[in-house]
């Protein structure tokens, strides 16, 4: 399976709909956004065939552990496999948890679906690193919509990305260096020798996006070989961009 056919798999499985959606009131996950678990099913059943034959799992281990105060917490391990033509992929392990125990007004009480809610956890965290719900784990989605990743890839760009309990968005590999935005930006504006910009707003736009799944090297490398397809050499010291043109917000 080549990087393209990848990333088109990672994508299309990156943004649950709205009715798949639901925003947890109360306890330590209060405000983030709960999946169901259904809909991750349905996913990958679409993409992939029906489960044993497309795709299928293995729960490898379960297992508990004690806990604060006497609770006893429920772990499970499991492994996703996808197939590519013929060949089974190697498994993609996720680790989950939940309770068997808890303490409630100060007394244990039992959970008979623990383990259950362990094995679904599991699932999220496999078949997350597949693409399954991303752009929720991304941040991607504010309670009510998603949002716009072109300009949360330019707030990044600018520093303004301001934290929270739900931050919005981390480019791969983390933030930019000051050398690398500054790059960036300039490889962006580069002119032809009418003094033209090379890139259209909505070339400007796809490279600001493709931040999400590429490093600020890969970026700066990418732009860079699109330049050398166009006849352009890309000098190291590329003219500065001019205030008119497109910038960052």
């Amino acid at each position: 399976m080549d990087k393209t056919t990848s990333m088109e798999i990672y994508n299309s499985l990156s943004r649950p709909p709205k009715d798949a959606l639901k925003q947890i009131t109360g306890g330590k996950l209060n405000g983030k956004t709960d999946i169901n678990p259904q809909w991750r099913y349905k996913a990958m059943t679409e993409k992939f065939g029906l489960v044993g034959i497309g795709w299928k799992y293995e729960i490898q281990k379960l297992w508990t552990e004690p806990g604060a105060g006497g609770e006893v917490l429920a772990f499970a391990q499991v492994a996703v496999f996808v197939k590519d033509g013929t060949n089974w992929s190697d498994p993609i392990i996720g680790i989950g948890g939940s309770k068997l125990v808890q303490i409630e007004k100060g007394q244990p009480v039992s959970n008979d679906e623990g383990f259950k809610m362990a094995v679904t956890d599991a699932f999220s965290t496999s078949l997350k690193m597949i693409g399954v719900a991303a752009d929720i784990y991304a941040g991607m989605w504010d309670g009510s919509k998603y949002k716009d990743p072109v300009e949360l890839v330019k707030e990044v760009f600018d520093g303004k990305v301001v934290p929270s309990k739900n931050p919005a968005f981390v480019p791969k590999g983390g933030p930019d260096t000051p050398e690398e935005k500054k790059r960036i930006i300039d490889l962006l504006h580069y002119k032809n020798e009418e003094g033209q910009p090379v890139f259209t707003k909505e070339e400007f736009n796809n490279f600001c996006e493709s931040r999400k799944n590429f490093t600020a090297k890969e970026v700066i490398q990418n732009i860079t070989n699109e330049l050398g397809k166009r006849g352009y050499l890309a000098e190291e010291n590329p003219p500065e961009p001019p205030q008119e043109e497109f910038v960052y917000n």
